[in-house]
């Protein structure tokens, strides 16, 4: 008796294990979770450069979450990526309203910064955000200053053979 009770109690804890690891992988992977999903408008915003920026990456207001990127394509007629913003229903933003691509840390995951503007007028569904920042590329940075520095070698040498 006492055998199949241990037996009994040990099955529950693994199975309350097995549940607590499928709600947690749930909700790493970027699911709502249980709490059922909120009222959401999108609008949409172009840069010319996204970096690394992906679809479901978080969209901050001063650290806030306010919504997710729900969508990234490519106008063929500008070439520059359209990304679409999901943002929460609570959280409206201006017309005028600035979207930067940043990044968390140095070398972190990318996310969208929104800058409220000053003007009175709501974005609504399905519209545009016409300022954007687009991503610092860490890799062309470093090519400009490199660039930079090759510069100033070349010219020192020039002026050098010249006898200046």
């Amino acid at each position: 008796m006492k055998k199949s009770v241990l037996e009994f109690w040990v099955g529950l804890f693994v199975l309350l294990g097995i549940a607590a690891l499928g709600v947690l992988s749930f909700q790493v992977a970027g699911g709502k979770g249980f709490s059922g999903s909120r009222a959401t408008y999108a609008v949409h915003a172009e840069f010319s450069d996204i970096g690394g920026l992906k679809v479901n990456a978080p969209v901050k207001t001063a650290g806030v979450l306010v919504g997710r990127v729900g969508g990234i394509t490519l106008d063929p007629k500008t070439y520059q990526a359209k990304v679409t913003l999901n943002l929460d229903a609570q959280y409206p933003f201006s017309t005028d309203a600035n979207a930067q691509i940043l990044t968390s840390g140095l070398l972190g995951e990318q996310y969208i910064g929104l800058l409220q503007g000053m003007d009175e007028t709501m974005l609504k569904d399905g519209e545009h955000i016409t300022s954007t920042d687009s991503a610092l590329v860490l890799e062309k940075l470093i090519g400009k200053f490199m660039t930079g520095m090759t510069e100033k070698a070349a010219e020192a040498v020039s002026a050098e053979s010249k006898g200046e």
